[in-house]
C-alpha cells in the first residue's frame, strides 16, 4: 500500500493547544485523520499551520497502516513455522534419547514405593 484513498480518510479539523499564542485560540489548526477500514485514527498538532499538521497526520498514519500490515505478515509467517516444527518427526537419536530418561524416571518413582 503506497498511497491512501481519499475516499478511505475522515478528516476532522480542531483548535489546537500549546504554543502558538492566539494563533492556535483562534484557528482549527490540529488534524485528526481516521482509515475508515482499518479504525486507525492519528491526530497532529505539532505545528502552527494546518496544512503542515495534515501532511504530517497523513505520513503517520500511512507508517501505522504499513507497520499493521507488517505485523500481520510476520504473525502469519510465525505460525505457519510453528505449525511446521510441529508436525515434523523426531529423529532416531532423539526419540532414543527421550525413551531413555523416561525409564530413567520410572526407575526414580518405582524406589518410592513402600519399603517391605
Amino acid at each position: 500500500m503506497k498511497e491512501l484513498r481519499e475516499s478511505d480518510i475522515e478528516e476532522v479539523f480542531s483548535r489546537s493547544s500549546g504554543p502558538g499564542g492566539q494563533h492556535v485560540n483562534k484557528v482549527s489548526t490540529a488534524v485528526s485523520l481516521r482509515h475508515v477500514p482499518t479504525g486507525f485514527s492519528v491526530t497532529v498538532s505539532d505545528s502552527r499551520s494546518q496544512a503542515m499538521n495534515r501532511e504530517t497526520a497523513r505520513r503517520r498514519l500511512l507508517q501505522k497502516i504499513r507497520e499493521a500490515a507488517e505485523a500481520k505478515k510476520l504473525a502469519q509467517l510465525a505460525a505457519v513455522s510453528k505449525e511446521r516444527r510441529r508436525k515434523a518427526k523426531r529423529s532416531r537419536g532423539t526419540k532414543a534419547r527421550l525413551v531413555e530418561s523416561k525409564r530413567r524416571r520410572s526407575g526414580t518413582k518405582r524406589l518410592r514405593g513402600k519399603v517391605v
